[in-house]
């Protein structure tokens, strides 16, 4: 029996071991045979549903199961079939095994076979790889890997691998990927699982499984004198198309397609059943008792009672306590770039040393707002990168970052004070991923919290210009929120110091001079960037009589960030963007306008934004006013191509030039 779940954008399949539709005692083969390459295979020059593949894996198979006996007794035998279709591909014949190794030993890889057929005066040739081209080196502590390249490949090759992989690790079952950065015809998945071993299945991504069986092996698994049945599942896709990165996505892992497993229980022959699989509410209470988390919480609070005391009395309103306990905390430590949900060095010596990791920085906010009886928990996330934690049961590891959440009244604030330029209430674009677990110091009040923006990608651009002779002079303001103050704040800092930053940008303007320029509110945080200077813009005086001018030098789309023609997965932007850029241009009365761009108002379907232009002639004068405003951080993929389209608009609108013509 299997149970559909929708978590956010991806499909979340669970399937129970012990409920399955019907039983059988027949025997499994699996895979396809060695050496089975056809003339068609190696005569095929492009992939006709993806002419720009470079290769195209024909066929893969893959069987993971648990064997009777030995420490590695967790196995997956593998076996693919690659066709090389371009030079591009010809990196398919390097191959990489990643082997995990621990405490409890580490895996291997044995019986490793690799073939190149090439087709030689209309023969099909076989060119065997040879062992001594196995080669297996130690990364570190908790990996090794295993390289071998295929010898002999060329364009229009194609290569065949089959292995078997080792592992003591049974906690995580071998995943498989059905999709990667190359197409595959076929892919098909076997798993054989012991009854007495549960473990919770998921199926990610967004592609359909052709094939999807479940059936009971009986006596499969045979330990000593034991014997156990076994779950027997058969997954198959067909077609399936290159995971391609694109603009806008969070982490790759939350839409390739593939099955992940993690185990729940064993239930011993002797009777024992030992869980592995907790509740939520159990790991609730587990982090507000653990050393590094809830403990360090508890601890800390007494390290901030002086600073606390102090600005409890100096402020009686409890959100400008939370802001001035924010700031206090946010100047008090340096990060040291390091994520973790835990602490590393601990509140009191990471409060001595005044630096620490994330955990380090945000559990001390939390213990610093808890001092002033603020209601304050600390929650924990994955970050963007690390992919959509798992909601339906707990898998701690997916976590990797830590920040607070006060309320103050009915509103709740998320904040991060590692980073000295965030302002209170702005979570790091880095955070800003699905939903994130409140640890509740009550821990029935735990529970999942969005964890969206509060502010948006903002900015605002006033040119004033005015024609003289054939240059266009004028003043500029840019005056940048939220987000947009926040990503303008760290490139000023990263570049060293405000006098770098600045020749920095006059440096790069490629289409006007920049002259007068100053910067506002630099230093407060809590306000808008403003930055303002004079600009001159020489014309292309070829044809006197003429003049063109592009109104959109200071803010235009190059590009449209969406390219392709289907996109299966969300559009991400973090947080809602608006741009706003208002112009306004004098120019003589000897002078007409001979063309200009046309007003446009379009709107995404479901108040999801729009793009306006709006743009007036007055005797010697142009008024132009434009606005992007996306209101919606995420765009399911139905909603794509209205997304691409306004784009497209806003690419061919911002390519139109203004034309005066002397009189």
């Amino acid at each position: 029996m299997k149970i559909e779940y929708y978590l956010g954008q991806s499909l979340l399949l669970m399937l129970l071991f012990q409920l399955l539709p019907h039983s059988t005692n027949a025997q499994y083969s699996n895979g396809f045979g060695v050496g089975q390459i056809t003339y068609e295979e190696l005569e095929l020059k492009r992939l006709g549903t993806d002419t720009s593949a470079y290769a195209v894996v024909l066929d893969e198979f893959g069987e993971a199961y648990i064997d009777n006996g030995g420490e590695n007794n967790l196995l997956l035998e593998y076996h693919v079939k690659i066709k090389i279709l371009s030079k591009q591909g010809l990196d398919q014949a390097n191959f990489l095994v990643q082997l995990r190794k621990g405490e409890r030993g580490k895996e291997s890889i044995r019986a490793i076979e690799a073939y190149t057929y090439n087709l030689v005066n209309n023969s099909i040739k076989q060119t065997q790889m040879q062992k001594s081209q196995i080669f297996i080196t130690n990364v570190n502590q908790y990996r090794d890997e295993c390289k071998f390249t295929l010898p002999a490949v060329q364009v229009g090759s194609v290569i065949e691998v089959k292995y078997i992989l080792e592992s003591p690790f049974i906690f995580n079952f071998w995943p498989w990927k059905f999709q990667r950065e190359i197409p595959k015809l076929r892919s098909e998945f076997w798993a054989r699982i012991p009854g007495n071993y549960v473990y919770n299945m998921s199926l990610r991504g967004f592609l359909p499984l052709k094939t999807n069986e479940s059936s009971i092996l009986k006596d499969c698994f045979t330990p000593g004198p034991y014997k156990a049945e076994c779950s027997w599942y058969k997954f198959t896709m067909e077609n399936i198309p290159a995971f391609v990165e694109e603009d806008y996505m969070t982490a790759k892992s939350n839409f390739i397609a593939g099955i992940d497993y993690e185990l729940s229980e064993i239930k011993h022959f002797d009777g024992r059943v030992v869980k592995y699989t907790k509740s939520w509410k159990d790991v609730d209470r587990e982090m507000n008792t653990h050393e590094d988390f809830g403990m360090q919480i508890k601890k800390g609070k007494n390290l901030w009672q002086n600073q606390v005391a102090e600005i409890v009395k100096a402020q009686a309103d409890p959100l400008n306590q939370a802001a001035s306990i924010y700031s206090f905390v946010q100047d008090w430590f340096t990060w040291n770039d390091s994520y973790g949900k835990y602490t590393e060095l601990g509140l009191k010596k990471a409060f001595e040393l005044k630096k620490g990791n994330v955990g380090d920085i945000n559990l001390s906010l939390v213990a610093a707002l808890q001092e002033a009886g603020l209601d304050a928990d600390p929650v924990i996330l994955a970050t963007r990168e690390a992919g959509l934690p798992n909601q339906l049961y707990p898998v701690i590891s997916d976590f990797n970052y830590v920040v607070a959440q006060v309320l103050i009244g009915n509103e709740k604030y998320l904040l991060d004070a590692s980073d000295p330029l965030l302002p209170f209430g702005l979570l790091p674009e880095r955070c800003l991923n699905g939903d994130g677990r409140l640890i509740s110091k009550k821990v029935e009040e735990s529970a999942w919290i969005a964890l969206k923006p509060r502010e948006k990608q903002k900015k605002q651009i006033l040119l004033s210009l005015k024609l003289d002779e054939n240059k266009f002079m004028g003043e500029m303001s840019v005056t940048s929120y939220g987000y947009e103050a926040y990503n303008k704040r760290s490139k000023i800092y990263k570049a060293g110091s405000l006098q770098k930053y600045k020749e920095k940008e006059i440096a790069s303007s490629q289409h006007f001079e920049i002259s007068n320029y100053e910067i506002e509110n630099l230093e407060d945080i809590s306000k808008p960037l403003v930055e303002k200077f004079q600009v001159v813009s020489s014309l292309d005086v070829s044809n006197p009589n003429l003049l063109y001018l592009n109104p959109f030098f200071v803010e235009r789309w190059n590009d449209n960030p969406f390219k392709s023609n289907e996109r299966l997965y969300p559009v991400d932007f973090g947080a809602p963007l608006e741009s706003v850029f208002i112009l306004n241009l004098q120019y003589p009365d000897s002078y007409v306008i001979d063309e200009m761009p046309k007003s446009v108002a379009m709107a995404l379907p479901q108040n999801g934004g729009r793009y306006t232009l709006n743009i007036t002639n007055l005797s010697t004068r142009i008024s132009m006013t434009s606005i992007i405003n996306l209101s919606k951080v995420v765009y399911s993929s139905e909603e794509y191509h209205s997304l691409k389209e306004l784009f497209n608009r806003i690419i061919q609108t911002q390519q139109s030039q203004i034309v005066l013509k002397k009189k």
